[in-house]
């Protein structure tokens, strides 16, 4: 069972939501890229969920219990004391980092992981505020160098801010964001060629490709996962 709910207010800028999951049935979940980053407290304590560029398998047992703070891509900046690149396809012990110290206790309430967050973030940085209008502009199917003439940076300089904000390239960046946008589709009913052509593939065999590098599955079967 996994449900999500609202970050608290002062929070909505940087955090997706905060999640439960309470695993009922053994299996081998599919995390998937989505260009956010997430600290995790779950059976193998508090980690932080790096951004991915391909699938991880968790292995569930029934009765794990995780909760989840999602942060929005883009947004971790300096929270978590490392630059975002280096927790690049990574899991990491919080314990590990060495911030955040009153997190890596475990359980903790939603409500107290987020004061703490709120506490940390209020004394630090902001994240780039151009990472969400980087992603927007990449979301579009416009090339990098259109995007980086756009916003007005070289691509060079394009690139070095998408790996400080997001933890890889502008390149990598649009295929994950192609690809969040082709299974939000698909999960609206939509059928593959039609997803195909509106997130911007060139065809329903260039989308099976890609989804298939990225999430290890067929969309079909990724669409039904629960």
């Amino acid at each position: 069972m996994y449900s999500e709910q609202a970050p608290v207010p002062g929070l909505a800028g940087r955090l997706v939501c905060v999640w439960t999951r309470v695993v009922t049935s053994a299996g081998v979940g599919l995390v998937v890229p989505d260009g956010c980053v997430d600290l995790v407290w779950g059976p193998a304590g508090p980690q932080v969920a790096g951004p991915d560029t391909g699938p991880m398998p968790v292995r569930l047992s029934p009765g794990d219990r995780y909760t989840g703070v999602r942060f929005r891509p883009g947004a971790v900046g300096e929270a978590l004391g490392v630059p975002v690149e280096a927790l690049r396809d990574q899991r990491v012990p919080l314990a590990d980092l060495g911030t955040l110290p009153e997190l890596a206790a475990a359980p903790l309430s939603p409500e107290a992981v987020q004061e703490a967050l709120a506490v940390r973030l209020r004394a630090l940085p902001g994240p780039d505020p151009a990472a969400p209008a980087i992603a927007g502009a990449l979301r579009t199917g416009r090339s990098v160098g259109q995007v980086a003439r756009e916003l007005g940076l070289s691509e060079r300089q394009l690139h070095r801010r998408c790996v400080r904000a997001f933890g890889y390239g502008p390149k990598v960046l649009q295929r994950v964001v192609r690809f969040q946008r082709a299974l939000r589709l698909a999960r609206s009913g939509l059928p593959p060629a039609e997803v195909a052509l509106a997130s911007g593939y060139a065809d329903q065999s260039h989308l099976s490709n890609e989804v298939r590098r990225l999430a290890g599955v067929p969309l079909g079967q990724l669409v039904s996962r629960p």
